[in-house]
């Protein structure tokens, strides 16, 4: 039996391998090898929390007597307070003393709460990789979860006086107030309206017929004004909701006495946080004390506003969190004294994720992207654009060759119907756009105009009949003047057609949201995309629009409980009209179009389970999908990578795959029934995949090739304290060769040199959070963004997400010369809530394919993608990928600490609450958590950028006003809608944790944001100084620091021999005055020298910087008198 089994199952194998093999004959597809979860981050570590899914990959053991955030409860018999730190509960005597521990392991455990008996501890953990509630039995210390979420957080919450009875605040954003009982069910909703009512630090009566709560509206506010909070009060007994008391500084955590004759609660007078005692007999109320840790209101409180604090069970004490200790206070009044603990700490924590990224010096590169590949009709070629380029190569073996010798943009390819000739668009600042046709394989190949007029030209698609070029317009001013990053489709205002071969055009319709024209050969209209994932056609005219089909896909994870399903961004119909070719978030699908007198909608979410006959086609993604001609194919394209998927091909190996199982079931005994072994590696083996070709686009990386040395400068090289005080430096091509002072350095006598007498060369800046902001789909020869910050010594800018993939292109770009520019990292688009509902570790490895096979980020950006079992995969599957994970900050504590602990080496915005204790600083040491601050959209509180916009005065800044466009400059500079005083401002603050993560070696970086290019990243960087930085601390973190964070300090960063000359010639020291960071004679990028303040270049080559297309022409002013 079994031989006989084994040799069917050897014949199936071979059958199905063959199927395979034919399918893929002429494929080329990049291996990857996956890590099996088992084989994942071994670790001897030991495992406490089970259910989580990444194991321990390193620990950290060290004593502190301060913590940070620390919340805490009182025992009913008064013996004992309980509180958690860095994730973990602890118990102390109530005198104060050595801390037990009650929790540990990776779960963070939080907000502990006596039952009134004292038997049991109420708390909130993410052990299960979804927060939810637990009591913890201190006799038996056995932990019963009590509730089941996988969706939701929870914040806090508090037991019933009775003790049957705990409530919790839930939800996503906007949380609600649920009652549970002690023995298990489902609880019930008492504080759940209106939806964006948010409601947390819930506190029981004495009496247990009330609940106390902070309440608002909405998650919270930028620049926000008060009150944010007021506290609220449900009735257990008639259910009414309403709002309690309410007060300017804002009203929060109440906290009742256990006599029920006083609450406690916070808020802020002028700049600082104190605590209210409210008699609840008289509602006479008094200041407690002031003041004490600065509370959360003006970010998420996702630890509750204030820390969790207890009256003594005499009801004459508080005890409460403040600098990083634990203290007691009189009701009656009095000082407040210390309760002075000690804790041992020893924290599991992930792995270590720092990598190094060299950059290579290979002359010869290659596009990481290419862009809207279309094949021809027959399906042997394919047109795309890489470098803003027109290229065409053979498929699926054949060389990209570049079709014109145009300087302009070059995009959106299309084909004849008859594959004879190719019509793209094309854009100059200077002179506009056009519709060009061209013959590819002409022996001289001449690009024909066919448009007459200079304007914005998109989406052009030829008529089945070859005769007609349908197209997107709108005025070319509307394009060239508007530097946003959706200029392109802002400008789409309405569609035209014209003939093939030029002429005069014709009206269609306008745009209104409708994009991606398209036809089909069943009949004779226009298909397109609308707003809302639908197919849609319209006549030649404009009229009798239709709906056709609908496509919607996965709910993502999202912000909220129940996000809606994603809507496609683009709906193809096949040209036989059959079905429909979805992009939803960044996966392909396909699916039958029914015809059945009404639009009819298709959910893709499972292909499986959809309405009418679907397919997903992507594994690790897709964009710029099209249709062959036969539509029997389907083409996409990922960075360099261009996929054809077969779907003949792929329903053939799937009736294999069915019939081998089918096979296997019929003939296999009772007894054989679960040794599956050979059908699920048939199954592996025979899965179909597309053929996917590596399209690589050759250009010369711009290095120059010269020697130059820049002499009498003083050095601030960065590498340590050194200081060089008239010093030389060499320069080979684009490589520091020497270093060293003027009179010891020999310096050869083929160098160019420049005396700098009296300048100060730092390294070039690193801007480790910019958002460039550059023009999306239809790319312009130049951006500003990046000029600016160039000019004002950004030689390095990371982008931490991108939104879409342009700034792939645009970094293509730079490298090659093409466009002037900091060089451009980034993470691509984020790996975010908004994209994606990760089902499991193999599902992450295969988004996170994306980043390191095919964009090659180097990086990426987690943002807030799912609950702590989601993000835990992105750290496994981005270890094994190599792939340096940034965070999200996003307003939340509790999510900042978990990544901390995670591993994640990034961390992007400031940690909310305003100050850190040991436990914080040496996690953070330790794991090397990079934290770029962005104090200039502070969180929990106004942000820095108001601070410097008010008290400085940009809009006269002589070169800002070069290098940005007016109507840019005007709306951030001329009316500003917030102003807070300086004693409001909160970047002071947070820049005193700067220099104490700094004193410890936390690493750190100056990122601007992208809140106003190029100044704006000094103002960051002074903003970080204000806490006490040294002027020499402030700069390492600007450079060398900054390329640690990126993985690039081996090549930049400092001025040392082998690194790239990236420099910034200052005519002040900015160590005698850190505002001196702006005072820029020259900047040095790749070993090229421009100008400070246009941009010329003055080494190797002598040229000036023409490219300023913003720049604004001020009226004439006429004198009427």
């Amino acid at each position: 039996m079994y031989r006989s089994r084994y040799l069917r199952s050897f014949i199936r194998l071979f059958y199905l391998i063959f199927v395979l093999n034919v399918s893929l004959a002429t494929s080329s597809i990049l291996a990857f090898q996956a890590v099996t979860e088992s084989d994942s981050l071994e670790s001897s570590l030991p495992k406490y929390n089970e259910d989580l899914p990444m194991d321990p990959a390193r620990q950290l053991s060290f004593t502190t007597n301060e913590g940070t955030w620390i919340s805490l409860d009182v025992s009913p018999d008064g013996q004992h307070i309980v509180f958690d730190l860095m994730g973990d509960i602890y118990r102390i005597p109530f005198a104060g003393g050595k801390a037990e521990q009650l929790t540990k392991g990776m779960a963070y455990d939080v907000h502990p709460t006596y039952s009134p008996d004292g038997s049991r501890i109420l708390f909130i953990s993410d052990r299960t990789g979804s927060d939810n509630a637990y009591i913890l039995d201190l006799l038996s210390m056995k932990v019963t979860q009590m509730t089941d979420e996988s969706a939701e957080s929870m914040i806090n919450g508090d037991w019933s006086p009775a003790g049957e009875l705990f409530v919790i605040a839930k939800g996503r954003r906007n949380f609600k107030l649920q009652v549970m009982h002690e023995d298990g069910g489902q609880g019930s909703a008492v504080v759940d309206e209106p939806s964006n009512l948010k409601a947390i630090d819930p506190e029981f009566s004495a009496d247990g017929t009330k609940i106390y709560y902070s309440r608002r509206t909405s998650g919270w506010n930028y620049n926000a004004q008060f009150p944010q909070y007021s506290i609220g009060m449900y009735n257990m007994e008639t259910g009414e909701n309403s709002t309690f008391l309410s007060r300017y500084g804002s009203a929060f955590t109440p906290t009742l006495s256990p006599d029920g004759k006083y609450m406690v609660y916070g808020t802020r007078y002028e700049s600082e946080t104190g605590l209210i005692l409210r008699n609840l007999e008289t509602s006479e109320e008094s200041w407690l004390v002031y003041p004490v840790q600065r509370d959360d209101q003006e970010s998420q409180a996702t630890l509750g506003v204030l820390p969790g604090m207890s009256f003594t069970p005499d009801s004459k004490e508080l005890v409460f969190f403040q600098k990083g200790g634990l203290w007691k206070i009189p009701i009656a009044g009095g000082e407040p004294v210390a309760i002075p603990f000690e804790v041992d700490v020893r924290l599991e924590v992930g792995p270590d994720m720092t990598f190094k990224y060299p950059i290579s010096d290979d002359p010869i590169q290659y596009a990481i992207q290419i862009r809207d590949a279309v094949p021809s009709p027959d399906g042997t070629q394919l047109a795309f654009t890489a470098l803003n380029q027109l290229y065409v190569m053979d498929i699926p073996n054949g060389l990209p060759r570049r079709i014109t010798t145009d300087l302009h943009t070059e995009a959106m390819p299309t084909w004849t119907p008859d594959g004879s000739h190719i019509v793209y668009v094309s854009w100059d600042q200077t002179e506009g756009g056009h519709i060009y046709k061209v013959n590819p394989k002409a022996r001289r190949v001449q690009p024909e105009k066919i448009t007459q007029e200079n304007a914005f030209y998109a989406t052009p698609v030829i008529s089945k009949d070859g005769l007609r070029v349908l197209y997107a317009t709108g005025s070319y001013y509307d394009f060239a003047l508007d530097f946003s990053r959706g200029a392109a489709f802002s400008a789409m205002d309405e569609y035209h057609w014209i003939p093939i071969d030029g002429g005069t055009s014709t009206f269609v319709a306008e745009v209104k949201g409708r994009r991606y024209p398209h036809f089909s050969s069943v009949d004779d209209r226009i298909y397109l995309t609308d707003n809302d994932g639908n197919l849609v056609s319209i006549r030649w005219d404009g009229t009798d629009e239709k709906e056709h089909v609908r496509i919607t896909g996965i709910r993502t994870y999202g912000t909220y409980h129940n996000s809606p399903p994603s809507e496609a961004g683009i709906v193809f119909i096949s040209p036989d009209g059959k079905q429909v070719l979805a992009q939803v978030n960044n996966e392909i699908y396909t699916a039958y179009l029914p015809r059945v007198g009404e639009s009819v909608t298709i959910s893709v979410s499972n292909p499986n389970k959809a309405a009418f006959p679907a397919k997903k086609l992507t594994v690790v993604g897709g964009e710029f999908p099209h249709w062959s001609g036969d539509s029997k194919k389907v083409h996409w394209s990922l960075g360099k990578g261009h996929f054809i998927y077969n779907l003949e091909e792929s329903i053939q190996v799937g009736e294999a795959q069915e019939a081998a199982y089918e096979s296997e079931t019929e003939e296999e005994d009772e007894s054989e029934k679960n040794d599956t072994e050979d059908v699920q590696k048939a199954d592996k083996i025979a899965d179909y995949s597309a053929l996917e070709i590596k399209v690589m686009v050759p250009f010369n990386q711009d290095i120059p090739q010269d020697t130059v040395a820049l002499t009498n400068v003083r050095i601030i090289t960065m590498k340590g304290d050194e200081v060089i005080e008239n010093g030389v430096i060499i320069i080979e091509n684009r490589r520091i060769v020497a270093v060293g002072d003027i009179e010891t350095t020999l310096i050869p006598a083929s160098a160019k040199q420049f005396d700098l007498d009296g300048t100060t060369v730092v390294p070039g800046y690193i801007d480790t959070h910019a958002h460039l902001r550059s023009t999306n789909m239809l790319h312009k020869n130049q951006e500003w963004s990046h000029v600016a910050n160039l000019a004002y010594g950004v030689t390095t800018t990371r982008d931490p997400q991108t939104g879409t993939t342009d700034v792939l292109s645009y970094s293509d770009m730079v490298l090659a010369g093409k466009s002037l520019g900091p060089r451009i990292y980034s993470t691509g688009p984020g790996v975010g809530y908004w994209g994606y509902n990760l089902e499991s570790l193999d599902h992450t490895r295969e988004v996170l394919r994306q980043y390191s096979e095919y964009f090659d980020t180097k990086t990426i950006k987690m943002y807030r993608v799912g609950n702590r079992k989601h993000r835990q995969w992105v750290i496994q599957a981005a270890h094994e990928q190599q792939l340096m994970p940034t965070t999200e900050g996003g307003l939340d504590i509790k999510l900042n600490l978990t990544q901390l602990i995670d591993g994640y080496p990034g961390h992007e915005h400031n940690i909310p609450i305003t100050d850190v204790y040991k436990d914080f600083i040496e996690t953070t040491a330790f794991t090397q958590m990079a934290i770029t601050p962005t104090m200039l959209v502070a969180y929990g509180g106004p942000w820095g950028e108001e601070y410097f916009y008010s008290r400085e005065n940009p809009y006269e800044d002589k070169k800002l006003t070069r290098f940005t466009p007016w109507d840019v400059l005007a709306s951030s500079t001329r009316r500003r809608r917030f102003w807070a005083r300086d004693d409001e401002m909160v970047f002071p603050i947070h820049a005193q944790k700067t220099k104490k993560m700094h004193d410890r070696g936390v690493l750190q970086g100056v990122g601007s944001h992208g809140q106003l290019q190029g100044l704006g990243y000094h103002w960051e960087l002074w903003a970080m100084a204000s806490g006490g930085l040294e002027s020499h601390e402030a700069l390492r973190i600007a450079t060398l620091e900054g390329a640690k964070t990126l993985g690039i300090d081996n090549d930049l960063g400092s001025i040392e021999v082998g690194k790239i000359a990236d420099l910034v010639i200052l005519q002040n020291n900015p160590l005698e005055d850190l505002r001196y960071t702006d005072d820029i004679q020259f900047v040095m990028m790749n070993g090229r020298l421009y100008d400070g303040n246009s941009l010329n270049e003055i080494y190797p080559r002598e040229q000036n910087f023409e490219r300023l297309y913003w720049e604004h022409i001020k009226p004439s002013k006429i004198d009427w008198k």
